[in-house]
């Protein structure tokens, strides 16, 4: 009976942590980050540089956000949109989130060094990287695009993690990342828009407006389609790959049609939802096209 309650509170416990992170928007990096590795390796790269750099991406990711969760525990317990969150409601212990971030970040770097030397020598860099993040909210409104730059280290460093070399390619499929990223975050912001304003934090919408902030919210995608045609002229790709462009381009249309910053749930479609299903369309795509048509 005590086995089975410790088993029990641990896996609680294990919920709570994947709760903290929200492990399921790994859809967010991980998808780009394998297109990465694939067209790296010209085709499947080796089961080791798959594991290590899966395990790498998520010890990054998961140390990042609750990371972020703690820098921004005092602000989540004011807003009453994150309010409810785990260290608002204590949930979960300060010192608990703590140990949980040293912990991903030191799998993150072994992880590193299981790849190649130089994804060893860059990971205290991304560490760095990722975890100021959580502080620019407090001094610039270039936030979004700040969040979209860490994120986009995953699929550049999926492709260091191939190679062990700089290239052209990975930072345009990084550029992509990055402002597909800081489009929907702008649009997820401006739920927030009289809270970071009373709070003193600094946001696109806070700063620009409602409309002024979805204007450049679509600004930025148009930009990111822009890119991912640029990718399918220079790297020669096919034409499952410009179906996988067209249904991600509906998709972001539809996302910007339903925005209603009003309405919650609606507005986790349009920032979370539409773009999980986004970034498995151009996966997919990618994947189909360079194995059975390219």
């Amino acid at each position: 009976m005590v086995i089975i309650n410790a088993c029990k509170q641990a896996a609680h416990k294990l919920k709570l942590f994947g709760e903290l992170v929200m492990f399921s928007h790994t859809l967010f990096s991980l998808p780009f980050a394998i297109i990465s590795m694939v067209w790296a390796a010209g085709g499947w790269p080796s089961g080791r540089i798959m594991l290590w750099g899966l395990i790498a991406l998520i010890g990054a990711r998961n140390g990042a956000n609750a990371f972020n969760r703690l820098v921004d525990r005092t602000f989540d317990s004011q807003n009453p949109r994150t309010a409810h969150r785990h260290l608002p409601q204590r949930l979960l212990a300060e010192k608990e989130v703590a140990v949980f971030v040293a912990v991903n970040y030191a799998i993150f770097i072994f992880a590193s060094g299981m790849l190649n030397l130089l994804c060893l020598i860059l990971s205290p860099v991304a560490i760095v990287l990722i975890s100021t993040y959580s502080y620019t909210k407090r001094f610039t409104y270039l936030s979004h695009l700040y969040l979209g730059f860490v994120i986009a280290s995953a699929p550049i460093g999926a492709w260091f993690a191939v190679t062990g070399q700089i290239a052209f390619t990975p930072f345009v499929i990084g550029t992509v990342v990055m402002l597909w990223i800081a489009g929907f975050d702008i649009i997820y912001g401006t739920q927030d828009i009289d809270f970071d304003r009373r709070a003193g934090l600094w946001s696109i919408p806070s700063y620009f407006g409602l409309k002024n902030a979805l204007r450049i919210a679509k600004a930025l995608h148009f930009i990111m389609i822009m890119l991912l045609l640029f990718l399918y002229v220079w790297r020669g790709l096919g034409w499952i790959y410009l179906v996988g462009i067209g249904i991600a381009t509906l998709l972001l249309m539809t996302e910007h049609n339903i925005i209603k910053p009003s309405n919650r749930q609606l507005m986790k479609v349009a920032s979370y939802n539409l773009n999980q299903v986004i970034s498995m369309v151009i996966l997919a795509c990618s994947l189909v096209d360079f194995f059975y048509v390219s």
